[in-house]
């Protein structure tokens, strides 16, 4: 299985086998923007859940707990406050975690006495605390600055070092295609949002520019003498270079994804750790859909950036022109050079060189 795996690298790597990602790039874009569009829904409703962090209130947690009923926890904390609604959380395996709105001194003292009276512990076991808004609206401030912070830096920098505008334009549009598809999870999922998910969604963006650009390196790299040559267009290098990209993204992407997947099932399900579960849950859907961006969405995005170009039109019209022409001197024989065409994979090897499956088969006199 391991040879096959890397045979198949190897093959997408010379070319012997081709995906056209670049040729098919419309329906990728009709993907991408449905899973946009389902996210912002999953925004407006159920919309985001945001801890109390953000919305403020009390917090009661129940330690030494025999038994870890949800529901009397609840009933409990109506018995003193009827209208209140708390969210209650198991926190490890003998602990429980009780969020409500702001109660008064008085309803905090009750609450707490007939939560150590419900589930049977001392007093000194049931810890409160209230916790303000105002923190959780400046976390959220100083992220939204530091997004936009990051982003025209990310601009200046991508702009610089690829000395063309149209990657970094294509590689921040992927950047909020993640940004938003993560969130969207996010809020179908339903758990909380608190600053360790913020830290998450900030953590994702670092990860899916590293992505996008080692596949934009090798583009750049494969595309550098396309207007030299007149045997195949820009979008057809730029084709090779995520198929020769694409073994090494998979393989990033599991190294980095399986930690992550340990991460959410330890703190999610066996430790019932809030903080480790809802940074991992945002690490590993944004992970997952950096990965899935950076080649069906990044570099398609360029190349149709870069066919509005004048010279670049014209260029690719000349090679579908002088290939049209080629295949009908031939009366239909020659094979299309295609590098996404599945019989011409092996036409384009690494750098553009043309390799000997690329020669047009001429008519025997």
């Amino acid at each position: 299985m391991a040879s096959g795996f890397a045979q198949w690298g190897n093959d997408l790597y010379t070319g012997r086998r081709s995906y056209d990602v670049v040729g098919r790039r419309r329906r990728f874009y009709v993907v991408s923007g449905l899973l946009v569009l389902l996210s912002l829904v999953l925004l407006v409703r159920p919309g985001l859940n945001p801890g109390i962090d953000f919305r403020g209130g009390s917090q009661f947690t129940v330690s030494g707990v025999a038994d870890l009923d949800q529901q009397l926890a609840v009933e409990t904390v109506q018995s003193v406050s009827p209208d209140e609604v708390p969210r209650v959380a198991t926190v490890g395996g003998r602990s429980l975690r009780i969020q409500t709105s702001q109660l008064a001194a008085s309803e905090v003292t009750e609450v707490t006495a007939a939560l150590a009276e419900a589930f049977d512990v001392p007093e000194e076991d049931v810890t409160s605390e209230y916790i303000g808004p105002a923190w959780g609206q400046d976390v959220s401030q100083k992220a939204l600055t530091g997004l936009g912070v990051f982003l025209v830096l990310v601009m200046l920098a991508m702009t610089f070092y690829f000395r063309n505008w149209r990657m970094a334009a294509a590689a921040i549009i992927a950047l909020f295609h993640d940004l938003i598809l993560t969130v969207g999870i996010y809020a179908a999922v339903g758990w909380e949002v608190t600053p360790a998910t913020v830290i998450g969604f900030l953590t994702i963006l670092a990860y899916s520019i590293y992505d996008t650009v080692v596949v934009f390196d090798k583009v750049r790299e494969n595309t550098a003498d396309t207007l030299d040559q007149t045997r195949f267009t820009y979008g057809e290098r730029a084709n090779l270079a995520v198929n020769q990209t694409l073994v090494r993204s998979i393989n990033t992407s599991v190294v980095a994804l399986l930690p992550v997947l340990s991460i959410l099932v330890v703190g999610a399900f066996i430790l019932g750790a809030g903080t480790l579960r809802d940074i991992a849950l945002s690490l590993f859907v944004g992970m997952l859909v950096g990965t899935y961006s950076s080649i069906f969405l990044a570099t398609p995005l360029e190349v149709s950036l870069r066919e509005r170009e004048p010279r670049i039109r014209e260029h690719t019209a000349k090679v579908l022109a002088q290939r049209a022409g080629t295949a009908a001197a031939d009366g239909g024989a020659g094979e299309p050079a295609l590098a996404g065409a599945p019989r011409a994979t092996a036409a384009l090897r690494p750098g553009g060189h043309q390799g000997q499956a690329a020669q047009p088969r001429r008519k025997s006199r």
